[in-house]
């Protein structure tokens, strides 16, 4: 189990910046495109020069982006396309685009590396705990792709695995909007934003910020979990220094 850091506070007005020493930042392929783009230049450098910062202030930082902008598996045509064979192609996508990140990260001067569950050189080597361990500490931002290595895993539930076995303080959830609403804040103006949220009510009212699968191993860990909007990379930034609003969640209701 892990246990809850002492500065865990949803309520932080006035308060000194988070202690974070290791994060785990989960992204949907889309924080990579924009209108038209399947790659984004401003986005990804954006979100590289935010990395950069987070990295200058000493925390460690591991990186799982989805595919979204190249293949969804749950888009595909399964009638014809096997749903093993949709989700391997989702996989590779992974790989596609943290081999993408990575040069950009570079570029700003970091050390970055992409690992997978299997070696695909010359992209990627295979992921070994203790050595991504060794890595982060040397101030290697790494990036890992290929998901859970497995069909029917999600790159969520990829990211929550990945999370713990890094032991990373917090799982920061970026998404295109700020925080997890009680409907899609698109479509309805009447949608509320939740500040704080317990895994077990993420769960029983099947709020839309991962899937169950991995929302239930981070419950069972007591990993704790901050949505944000991504969209602005500088969001980055500012949930490290405590400033980001969007959604805490944990594993019981602040006092």
């Amino acid at each position: 189990m892990i246990a809850v850091p002492l500065w865990w506070d949803p309520t932080r007005k006035g308060r000194p910046p988070l202690k974070f020493t290791r994060i785990l930042l989960k992204m949907s392929g889309e924080a990579l495109m924009s209108a038209g783009e399947q790659y984004s230049h401003r986005k990804l450098t954006g979100l590289a020069q935010a990395v950069a910062q987070v990295v200058q202030q000493g925390v460690q930082v591991g990186i799982v982006v989805g595919a979204g902008n190249i293949f969804r598996a749950r888009s595909a045509n399964l009638e014809i396309v096997d749903r093993v064979t949709a989700d391997n192609v989702g996989m590779l996508g992974t790989v596609m685009n943290a081999a993408i990140l990575r040069d950009y990260l570079r570029a700003e001067g970091l050390r970055a590396k992409v690992l997978s569950p299997r070696e695909q050189r010359p992209l990627t080597k295979s992921f070994a705990r203790d050595d991504a361990l060794a890595l982060m500490q040397t101030g290697h931002v790494l990036l890992f792709a290929g998901g859970t290595g497995n069909p029917y895993f999600t790159t969520d539930t990829a990211a929550a695995l990945r999370a713990l076995e890094i032991s990373a303080d917090v799982l920061l959830k970026g998404t295109q909007v700020d925080g997890v609403y009680d409907k899609d804040p698109h479509k309805h103006d009447d949608a509320q934003r939740f500040e704080q949220l317990t895994y077990d009510e993420v769960i029983d009212q099947r709020l839309e910020v991962m899937d169950l699968t991995a929302v239930t191993l981070c419950s069972e860990q007591g990993l704790p979990m901050f949505v944000f909007d991504i969209s602005d990379p500088d969001n980055l930034v500012n949930v490290i220094a405590g400033e980001q609003s969007g959604t805490w969640i944990k594993k019981e209701a602040q006092k």
